[in-house]
């Protein structure tokens, strides 16, 4: 099983979910995705998460970027949990829920070694606790993030927001964005393009902080 990495494809496949059957590629189709794993229903922590997206969902549509759960356990359970979700965080889950009984996903998204058996029954979510990842996939179906958490530590929505904001924004224009960028600061321009091409491309100016650091005003 090899490890999956930045610019690797998403692993397609086909799962039962809160909405039906799908099959991953063709849901995603030319959107923006955002899957995000959990290792058990009726966890603390996860169920923050989700109704934390929930309550987000509309921020991810405007981006064009559709989001979707992956719990390691039945979409009959996730039925129950979805209640509690809506319930204690105020949000309904609009959103589909993978449902991986056997681990498959888990496994084949490196979430889960091979060897850990086919069925969710009797695991723990601390035997899951590897399962707690956030993969952001482009419309070419080309892994751009992924971010691990501990089950302790409830996942930044708003981070995951910016970073789109961030990629979406770099893949449109050859630029860069700096440490702790937000939407609307200044960025960088890429390495890529030369002196010559960058006094054309921004002829009201940028600055250069070295020769390999120049700084200018986030393109519209």
């Amino acid at each position: 099983m090899s490890l999956l990495r930045i610019n690797d494809e998403a692993p397609d496949f086909t799962a039962e979910t809160t909405q039906g059957t799908i099959h991953f590629h063709e849901w995603i189709g030319d959107n923006w995705a955002v899957l995000f794993s959990h290792p058990k229903d009726f966890t603390p922590v996860c169920t923050t998460e989700l109704g934390a997206v929930a309550g987000l969902e509309k921020e991810f549509a405007v981006r064009g970027a559709k989001v979707i759960g992956l719990s390691v356990d039945p979409v009959s359970s996730h039925g129950k949990w979805v209640a509690d979700i809506e319930e204690t965080q105020g949000h309904k889950v609009n959103y589909p829920m993978i449902g991986d009984p056997e681990l498959k996903i888990a496994k084949l998204y490196n979430m889960l070694p091979a060897d850990s058996g086919d069925t969710s029954d009797g695991r723990t979510a601390a035997a899951n606790a590897t399962v707690r990842t956030v993969f952001v996939i482009g419309p070419d179906k080309k892994i751009k993030l992924q971010l691990s958490y501990p089950m302790t530590t409830g996942r930044n929505f708003d981070e995951i927001l910016r970073v789109l904001d961030s990629m979406q924004l770099t893949a449109k224009h050859k630029v860069a964005t700096p440490a702790n960028w937000k939407n609307g600061d200044d960025v960088i321009i890429a390495g890529s393009v030369s002196d010559e091409e960058a006094k054309a491309k921004y002829p009201q100016g940028y600055q250069t902080i070295k020769p390999y650091l120049r700084v200018v005003a986030q393109p519209k």
